[in-house]
């Protein structure tokens, strides 16, 4: 995996870092003290419940991956790229020493898909080291019958994992598991202010290793070492550039983010479920557990993968307008359609908005198989500097 987020003179940025890079440190050694660890693919599983259950949740990456046999294998060539290399770990072994255990949110129709293709091959063929599934069908309306189907859906993933678990979660352990994940939350929230302010003082790609390193680690400790980074990174020197706010497929490493920034940029927010869609809401306490799981994911920002158009535009018109952004990038890998059907509203309402805009599309994965990137990235940044 190419991380080249070069690290601050900061220890505990580093600490965070270092788990960002490498992925598999704390579920290997979760596991090797005795724990499970259940994998995550698609951003709308709860990581509150798992935890809850004593377990330890992974999310799981594309990384880079050398061949596609097993995806050659079994998927269309339709599949984007980043789910193919996703299925690839899931079905080639290369995972074996990382999870126990995978859940599924339906969270894209394309993973619906990848359930489905999984589950057959666990059942026609046994030996193949897929791990045990299971799949939460969440409804992504938000009226009240579908909310009360959702809370079903919540009941049976939790009942799911107290047969993996091998205990029962009680309210205490969800409250307990909740309320670290919010104070995590909060504090990446603290440190996105800085990002996002008049002057700011964290970059996007820093952002990223900030939020995505929680995927990866013990959130107790994430939060604490977050909470030390803002004390620290208030300090940090003010970094000048265009404001971009960039939207589309979703970045699981800093690569596109520093060609971005090495043009003078500054990418000071972003939409996808790598970046800071994954702390724009918390665990409400105040309801009932399975209620405030599902209030607390999909109650949250808009997904491009799973919203009306109407939907999209406003949810960016309004993130554009937070973060203070001059521009707005869309990038979208081959093959990933749904971000691209909101595109032209978008762009509609941006521009009436003075805002400009960007769209590179059908891109390659990983981003350094484009070319033509760089030049595109350059003529457009030096436009918003002028």
């Amino acid at each position: 995996m190419s991380i080249r987020v070069c690290a601050r003179d900061n220890k505990t940025f580093r600490r965070l870092l270092e788990y960002y890079s490498d992925r598999e440190k704390a579920a290997r050694l979760f596991r090797k003290n005795g724990g499970k660890v259940v994998g995550e693919l698609g951003c709308d599983v709860p990581d509150e419940l798992i935890i809850a259950a004593g377990m330890f949740p992974y999310r799981i990456y594309a990384g880079e991956c050398s061949h596609l046999i097993e995806a050659d294998r079994y998927l269309e060539y339709s599949f984007d790229p980043v789910v193919r290399m996703q299925f690839e770990k899931l079905t080639d072994g290369t995972l074996n020493n990382e999870i126990d255990y995978l859940a599924i949110s339906n969270s894209t129709d394309t993973l619906i898909r990848i359930y489905l293709y999984l589950k057959e091959i666990k059942r026609s063929e046994p030996e193949k080291p897929v791990p045990d599934l299971e799949f939460i069908d969440w409804l992504f309306t938000r009226r009240l019958i579908h909310q009360t189907r959702n809370e079903f859906t919540v009941r049976l993933f939790w009942e799911k994992l107290e047969e993996w678990s091998g205990r029962k979660i009680t309210y205490k352990d969800f409250a307990e598991a909740a309320s670290i994940c919010n104070e995590d939350r909060v504090a990446i929230r603290e440190i996105m202010k800085l990002r996002r302010a008049y002057k700011p003082r964290v970059t996007g790609s820093e952002a990223l290793v900030i939020i995505g390193s929680a995927f990866y680690m013990d959130r107790r400790e994430h939060a604490a070492l977050t909470r030390q980074l803002y004390e620290d990174a208030k300090k940090w020197p003010e970094i000048n550039g265009p404001r971009i706010f960039l939207t589309g497929s979703a970045q699981e490493n800093t690569e596109l983010y520093e060609l971005i920034e090495n043009e003078g940029a500054v990418i000071v927010g972003e939409d996808h479920d790598w970046g800071e869609r994954f702390v724009n809401r918390d665990c409400n306490l105040g309801y009932s557990p399975v209620r405030a799981v599902v209030d607390q994911y999909m109650m949250r920002e808009f997904s491009s993968k799973k919203a009306f158009v109407s939907q999209r535009v406003e949810a960016l018109d309004r993130e554009v307008e937070a973060c203070g952004a001059e521009a707005v990038m869309f990038y979208m890998n081959a093959f990933e359609e749904a971000a691209s059907w909101d595109m032209p509203s978008q762009r509609k309402s941006l521009a009436a908005r003075g805002i400009k805009t960007r769209a590179f599309t059908k891109m390659s994965y990983p981003v350094s198989k484009n070319s033509a990137l760089e030049p595109g990235l350059k003529t457009f940044i030096e436009s918003l500097k002028g």
